[in-house]
């Protein structure tokens, strides 16, 4: 009798455990859909990395681990670091000029020099460089007042701290196993640091680096994110953080394919160099710019472009410029760019696309001069209600081919683009869809007997 009750408990009970599992599973994924939501519409960030590294022009940090020159010569640009030029009224400007919806700024790198009065270390630009300047504080205030979203990079290594492990690549001060007071007093420093940033500054994204030096169990990056969480459950982290991130961060090369995660973000160079180098002319021209930034959105990515301010804090002017044009293409073409989703495969459209989140508007961007002033769209089931070029207005003439009324097959459509609408970098295209977008994926074409 007693074996019956306790089975008949056991399946009392059991539907209500799976079911709890799957309240608790959804209301996880509904959350992370809010938190991320911003990030997933902004497409557009800009990336700043600002330093002592500016003053000489040398690659951040890694000049010295790399033994190009020694610590106390890289130290030396502390003098030359006076951000006599700084205007934060105009960085902020400029990044809402460019179209971004968010920012990232170094507050410090690798070499451990940080842009705020900090209370712990004595490496910062308020107390050690010619600036004598909380140089964090202002930049913050402007991007708050134009509305942007605030993400502050901050380096997991310190190779200037005295307790920190690696001082170059071939100077170990010493290993974490034999002496862990000094790893976990290092730590009590930045994670001091970090809620100095946090407290002060309340940022929306955290842009952690260098977590290749350690793993996860040393960098205590579990515990890091939870802390860092505490009074601000929806911050988001990106993926340097050993995995504990919410979105990929790939750098440099734009992913040929599709990455599978939900939510990336390409971190890219606007010449060669992350920090400002007075050598490196070697700009990518707006067109470029342009490209790299439609490949990723068409993708389902963000861009995030950097920038590099010189030592006085004035930006480089052919920066600005490259800014300003992207910032005029993406006012033009707004509705095909910000809150858009992924758009469709290539076997559809010979180049990128975005769709609308309702998924019934299919944006189509075209890089060149279309022969016979028409391209091309296959295997769209649905109605066409209409085609138009974005940020003109204009409505374009449609031809459908190899369309029959016994067959699901639904043809091919050229769509008639006349030259006057072309825009000097890409035009683009709305297709306004009678329903969300439905694709023909059937490997057969028009005919199946004969």
């Amino acid at each position: 009798m007693m074996r019956i009750k306790i089975l008949l408990l056991i399946l009392f009970l059991t539907p209500i455990s799976i079911s709890s599992q799957q309240i608790i599973s959804s209301n996880n994924e509904i959350d992370e859909i809010n938190k991320m939501r911003w990030f997933e519409e902004a497409k557009l960030g800009i990336f700043i990395h600002w330093g002592i590294y500016s003053v000489n022009g040398i690659s951040e940090s890694w000049s010295f681990f790399n033994g190009y020159i020694s610590h106390s010569d890289y130290m030396k640009q502390l003098d030359g670091f006076n951000a006599k030029k700084y205007d934060p009224k105009e960085w902020s400007s400029l990044i809402e000029e460019s179209g971004a919806k968010y920012t990232v700024i170094t507050t410090k790198h690798h070499d451990g020099f940080a842009l705020w009065d900090s209370k712990y270390g004595n490496l910062n630009s308020f107390e050690s460089s010619k600036s004598k300047k909380d140089l964090l504080t202002p930049f913050v205030k402007e991007i708050r007042n134009k509305g942007l979203k605030l993400g502050l990079y901050y380096s997991l290594p310190d190779w200037s701290y005295k307790d920190y492990t690696n001082h170059t690549n071939k100077i170990k001060r010493y290993r974490i196993k034999e002496n862990p007071n000094r790893w976990q007093s290092f730590l009590n420093y930045r994670d001091n640091q970090l809620n100095e940033l946090k407290n002060r500054y309340k940022p929306d994204l955290w842009w952690f680096d260098g977590d290749w030096e350690h793993n996860a169990i040393d960098w205590k990056s579990r515990e890091l994110k939870t802390e860092l969480q505490k009074d601000f459950p929806n911050v988001i982290f990106n993926s340097r953080l050993n995995q504990f991130g919410d979105y990929e961060t790939p750098e440099i090369g734009i992913p040929v394919y599709r990455p599978s995660s939900k939510y990336w973000e390409l971190c890219m160079t606007i010449n060669d160099s992350w920090g400002y180098q007075q050598n490196d002319n070697n700009y990518k021209t707006p067109m470029q710019i342009i490209d790299l930034f439609v490949d990723t959105i068409s993708k389902g990515g963000n861009l995030l472009l950097n920038i590099s301010p010189k030592s006085d804090g004035s930006i480089p002017e052919k920066q600005k410029l490259i800014l300003k044009e992207l910032g005029k293409w993406n006012k033009k073409h707004s509705s095909a760019i910000y809150s858009t989703k992924k758009g469709i495969a290539y076997d559809h459209f010979y180049g990128p696309s975005t769709l609308s989140k309702d998924k019934k508007t299919l944006f189509l961007f075209v890089r060149d001069i279309p022969k016979d002033n028409q391209i091309v769209l296959k295997g769209i089931s649905n109605k066409i209600n209409r085609a138009y070029i974005v940020g003109n207005g204009t409505v374009l003439n449609q031809q459908l081919l190899c369309k029959v009324y016994w067959n699901k097959y639904p043809g091919i459509t050229y769509i008639e683009i006349p030259k006057k609408t072309l825009d000097p970098y890409y035009t683009v295209i709305a297709i306004v869809l009678d329903s969300p977008i439905k694709l023909f994926n059937k490997n057969t074409g028009a005919i199946e007997l004969n």
